[in-house]
C-alpha cells in the first residue's frame, strides 16, 4: 500500500495518490480580482491540469465539494460548472456556503478522483 505525494510543500500536497484514488487539495482561481464566471473557470481549469498530471480526467471525478463565498453566486458557478463536467460523468457533489481564506475568493473546490 503505498501513497505517492506531488507537488508537496510544508503545508499539503497538491496531489496525493492511494490505492487507485487521486485526492486534490483546495483549488481557487487564477485571479480573484475576477467575478465568479471567470474565478469557477480557472479554478475547474486548474482541478483539469492536476486530474491530468496525476493520471487522471474529469470523467474520473468521484466527488467534488464546492464552497462559495456566498450562495448568491449558485447559479453563476452551476452554469460554468455544468458546461465543464461531460454529459453523464457528475460526480457526487456538495455545494456549501463558506467563509473564504481571502475575501476576494468567491470559489474553492476539493475533488477527489480515480485513476484512469
Amino acid at each position: 500500500m503505498s501513497i505517492e505525494r506531488l507537488e508537496t510543500g510544508a503545508r499539503m500536497s497538491r496531489i496525493v495518490k492511494h490505492n487507485g484514488t487521486v485526492y486534490l487539495c483546495g483549488q481557487v482561481c487564477s485571479d480573484a480580482e475576477q467575478n465568479i464566471t471567470e474565478q469557477t473557470q480557472t479554478m475547474l481549469d486548474k482541478v483539469e491540469a492536476l486530474l491530468e498530471q496525476a493520471g487522471s480526467s474529469k470523467k474520473h471525478m468521484l466527488s467534488a465539494t464546492i464552497y462559495v463565498k456566498s450562495m448568491e453566486y449558485f447559479s453563476d458557478m452551476n452554469a460554468v460548472w455544468d458546461a465543464w463536467v461531460p454529459e453523464g460523468y457528475a460526480p457526487a457533489r456538495a455545494c456549501v456556503e463558506a467563509k473564504m481564506a481571502r475575501d476576494a475568493l468567491l470559489v474553492e473546490i476539493s475533488v477527489v478522483a480515480a485513476l484512469k
